[in-house]
């Protein structure tokens, strides 16, 4: 599937405050914890819960949390298919990043283990 100009527009304009809700309901759904699903967030991007509750506040889009965040360097693993689109091919750096952090909140949804989620 080829992502759009539109699609990639979209995503930057989106809100991590208005996300980060239905994340923590999944992973809590499948017995996971908010915790958890901070500390995988915070792998990604190195910030900090304090950070990412700024972020919240804030109602700071994609485009902005993601502008200074220090990706961690072991995210091009991160590999598969999500929403259709194969996260490696995907051109676009900031919908690339938006579906890494997409990905590894299913890994922690499906239940795998937080060494293999975060790449050790």
């Amino acid at each position: 599937m080829k992502v759009t100009t539109e699609h990639n527009e979209r995503i930057a304009k989106m809100t991590f405050a208005s996300v980060y809700p239905h994340y923590v309901t999944k992973v809590e759904k499948k017995g996971r914890t908010k915790a958890e699903l901070n500390q995988v967030i915070t792998w990604l991007t190195g910030y900090d819960t304090l950070r990412l509750q700024e972020f919240i506040d804030e109602k700071a889009t994609f485009a902005t949390f993601f502008q200074n965040a220090n990706l961690n360097p072991k995210a091009h693993l991160i590999k598969g298919v999500i929403c259709g689109y194969r996260i490696e091919e995907i051109e676009n750096p900031l919908t690339q990043q938006v579906r890494y952090l997409d990905k590894l909140i299913d890994e922690l949804a499906k239940g795998r283990k937080m060494e293999k989620i975060l790449r050790f």
